[in-house]
C-alpha cells in the first residue's frame, strides 16, 4: 500500500430511470466514473498537498484503483432537497495528519452541508490535538477556539446539492475528496 501524496476535490449530480445508473451519472459529473473507487475514513495524510482536479486527473490511469473518502445520497422524490458535502481540516503541524469527514442528507444548502462536514473534521482534528472546545458552542465559535489555540491552519469543504428530479427519476449527488499517488 502506499501514502498519498495528492489529493484533489470533486463533485456531481447524476439522474437516471435506475438506482445504480443515477450514480454512474454524479461519477462521470464529477469526471471519476473511469476509476476502480475504493471509499476509505476519514485520515488526511501528513505533508500530502491539495492540487486541482486537471493534475489530479492527469496522474490516473482509466480503471486504475482509485482510494477516496465519499459522500453520497440518492433520492427519487422529485423536488427534494438531496446533499453531500466533504470536509476537511489541517493542522498547523506539516509532520501531522489531517481530518476529512463525509456528511450526506436532505433538506439542507450546499453551504450549511458543507460547514456541517468541515465542522466534523475540525472537531474530530481538535479532539485529536487535545484542543478543549465546548461541543455545545455554534461552529463559528468554535471555529474561532481552533484557529486561536494555533494548531489548526485550515478548514473548507465541497459539496454538491440539487432537487430531486420530476417523473420517478433517482437523482445522486457525490462529493469526494480522490488521493493519489
Amino acid at each position: 500500500m502506499y501514502v498519498p501524496r495528492y489529493m484533489f476535490f470533486t463533485k456531481g449530480f447524476g439522474v437516471a430511470k435506475e438506482k445504480l445508473s443515477s450514480f454512474e451519472n454524479a461519477l462521470r459529473d464529477a469526471r471519476i466514473a473511469h476509476l476502480n473507487i475504493v471509499t476509505v475514513s476519514s485520515i488526511f495524510p501528513p505533508r500530502c498537498k491539495i492540487i486541482d482536479i486537471e493534475k489530479g486527473l492527469s496522474k490516473l490511469e482509466a480503471g486504475e484503483v482509485t482510494y477516496c473518502v465519499m459522500a453520497r445520497e440518492q433520492i427519487n422524490e422529485p423536488g427534494r432537497r438531496v446533499v453531500a458535502s466533504i470536509g476537511l481540516a489541517l493542522p498547523a503541524e506539516p509532520g501531522r495528519y489531517g481530518y476529512l469527514s463525509e456528511h450526506h442528507g436532505f433538506g439542507q444548502t450546499e453551504t450549511e452541508a458543507g460547514d456541517y462536514a468541515e465542522d466534523l473534521a475540525a472537531s474530530m482534528l481538535a479532539n485529536t490535538l487535545g484542543i478543549e472546545f465546548d461541543p455545545n458552542k455554534d461552529y463559528d465559535e468554535r471555529r474561532e477556539v481552533y484557529r486561536m489555540s494555533g494548531k489548526i491552519v485550515k478548514s473548507q469543504h465541497t459539496s454538491q446539492g440539487c432537487l430531486g428530479a420530476e417523473g420517478s427519476l433517482w437523482t445522486t449527488v457525490v462529493a469526494a475528496a480522490i488521493f493519489v499517488k
